[in-house]
């Protein structure tokens, strides 16, 4: 990097009405911070120049999610959308226009973030205003891919990888989004989204009306079971792919990763319930882990190559 818009937009406090780089940066932690709390702690253990690129990409998809999370007619979030689609492309150009965009502008030229997998997160994050159903694990797969596994393709160059790690970081993706889904039955199910395919809905004989009523009973429990356990696979596909990131980002990821795959965990010892309990893993528990994995006790298997394509 030449440094000129880092020097530039650093110089001040505020430029042309935007933030400096310094502050845009500190705000992207802020938002961080407050929406996704194991994601933040992951990233403590990352050298700060990584973690604050991190912020910055995590800001960036924050803000997309809360486009679509509006209470406002689909079209006027489908224009936001093309707004934030408009200034990512204005940030590629080293042009930003939103406090977000300052870091993330930064961040993306500093390590050469790659725009395609930003521009197909959009992609996704217009699914959520416009699908409200999927029919197979297929579709659902998919979208995982679209909202989450590129989420992993925009911060891989951050963390500096090695070849075949991206097939695994698409794994991680896939696994991370698809524990959102689970954990956050209830809370889509209010805003009338239901991820869970319908054809496995009807493999266990569990209707969508007993999931809008929030049911719990022995047919959703065995539905639950089954789409934990294949959540679960995910995360053991995906985990020898640590070993083919840069040494100084690994301990991060396989922390982000255990810290994930236990959501799961508490939605089993909340008796699955999804409704009215929401799964998270207490801090106490997120530093015994972190302490643990410290000492080396995580096992870390052999990478090999995966067929993952999108």
């Amino acid at each position: 990097m030449d440094g000129t818009f880092a020097d530039q937009t650093a110089s001040r406090e505020y430029v042309d009405g935007l933030p400096g780089l310094e502050l845009s940066y500190r705000l992207c932690h802020q938002i961080t911070r407050r929406h996704a709390k194991t994601f933040a702690f992951a990233s403590r253990f990352l050298a700060a120049h990584k973690r604050r690129a991190i912020w910055a990409v995590y800001a960036f998809c924050r803000t997309a999610d809360d486009i679509v999370d509006r209470l406002s007619p689909a079209q006027e979030r489908l224009g936001a959308l093309d707004d934030w689609r408009n200034r990512l492309l204005r940030a590629y150009e080293r042009r930003p226009d939103h406090p977000v965009m300052v870091a993330f502008a930064d961040a993306a030229h500093r390590y050469a973030i790659p725009m395609q997998p930003a521009l197909d997160l959009l992609r996704g994050a217009a699914r959520d205003v416009t699908v409200l159903r999927y029919e197979t694990y297929d579709d659902l797969r998919e979208y995982c891919y679209l909202v989450a596994s590129t989420v992993g393709l925009l911060i891989s160059p951050i963390l500096g990888y090695e070849d075949g790690a991206l097939e695994y970081g698409i794994a991680l993706g896939r696994a991370m989004q698809m524990t959102n889904i689970l954990r956050d039955v209830g809370e889509d199910s209010r805003l009338g989204r239901v991820y869970l395919p319908a054809e496995e809905l009807r493999r266990f004989d569990y209707p969508e009306s007993s999931l809008f009523a929030g049911t719990i009973e022995p047919r959703f429990i065995a539905l639950m079971r089954f789409q934990i356990a294949r959540a679960r696979a995910m995360y053991d596909e995906a985990a020898p792919g640590i070993e083919l990131l840069s040494p100084d980002s690994r301990s991060t990821v396989r922390l982000a990763l255990v810290l994930y795959r236990r959501i799961l965990d508490e939605i089993e010892h909340n008796d699955y319930d999804v409704f009215t309990r929401r799964a998270y893993v207490p801090m106490r528990t997120k530093l015994f882990t972190a302490m643990t994995l410290a000492r080396g006790s995580a096992k870390r298997p052999r990478a090999r190559r995966l067929d993952l394509a999108p």
